[in-house]
């Protein structure tokens, strides 16, 4: 078996963290991989290997990221077209999407022997056209398209070229169900079990008295547009990505990805024990 280490050295813990997942992987008898730019960070541990990340993360069995929520899902846009199954371990703040913490690496034994469940995530295909430039990205947690400076803006929403409405809000935020419990979540949206497949839209602080979030089945294809010369600068967030400017009529495209991400569960910390312990806590 192969692991393809991915740490996030500017959380806390993580570099102590990756360095005992190096020690308890070779115990297993795992090979371990890291990027060439951490060899100072591990070159007293003969056993690990280097190399570039984007190629032996493809014939490796598991990429485990080390950090937070944004940790994983900048590594799973290095996973995408592989068979590569994802593990994340909390040294960030909620990890909501980890399987471990970073206090629980005993269980990583638990890999070799086949004792983890694996849940597979759908993802969203991202069509920007803003001004004759064409940008095409993917996204496993979400798209968000906002007026900069939290100013109010003016937009319409069509899916398969039927309009849905035309709102004023801050923005909207499209989400996968495994984003429905990040920025969504926070602006009023449902909670979306991580394995099925939908589209979510979440309007963020709509100035409307009757505006509800909406779920698109997976087959719709669905588009933001940009529709007044009046409104502030607009930009488009590809899972918490740099901003991309959107020009006037312009528009973002939305439609479900034909790639899905393997993301591992450990059987003591499923989607649910983690919707308990770090979203409910605040209400008992």
């Amino acid at each position: 078996m192969k692991a393809a280490i991915f740490p996030n050295f500017q959380k806390k813990n993580a570099l102590e963290c990756a360095r005992n997942l190096c020690d308890i992987l070779n115990d297993c008898d795992i090979e371990v991989y890291v990027d060439n730019t951490f060899i100072n960070e591990f070159e007293d541990k003969a056993f690990v290997k280097y190399g570039l990340f984007d190629e032996f993360v493809r014939e490796a069995d598991f990429a485990m990221a080390i950090g937070g929520d944004g940790t994983i899902l900048k590594c799973a846009k290095h996973i995408v077209e592989t068979n590569t199954k994802l593990l994340g371990i909390n040294t960030g703040r909620l990890g909501f999407m980890s399987a471990l913490e970073s206090g629980q690496l005993d269980q990583i034994a638990n890999i070799k022997s086949g004792k983890y469940n694996v849940s597979e995530r759908m993802m969203i295909n991202v069509r920007i056209d803003s001004n004759g430039s064409i940008y095409e990205l993917e996204a496993l947690n979400d798209v968000s398209v906002s007026a900069a400076y939290s100013k109010i803006c003016d937009f319409n929403i069509y899916a398969d070229g039927n309009i849905i409405g035309s709102y004023r809000a801050d923005g909207v935020v499209f989400s996968t169900p495994t984003g429905s419990t990040a920025y969504s979540l926070s602006a009023g949206g449902p909670i979306i079990e991580p394995e099925m497949e939908c589209i979510e839209m979440t309007l963020i602080c709509p100035h409307s008295l009757f505006t509800r979030p909406m779920i698109f089945s997976p087959d719709k294809k669905i588009k933001f547009q940009n529709t007044l010369e009046s409104n502030p600068d607009i930009f488009v967030s590809v899972d918490g990505g740099e901003p991309i400017k959107l020009s006037v009529n312009s528009c973002v495209e939305i439609s479900c990805s034909k790639h899905k991400i393997k993301i591992i569960d450990m059987k003591e910390n499923t989607f649910y024990n983690s919707l308990n312990k770090k979203l409910m806590y605040p209400i008992k």
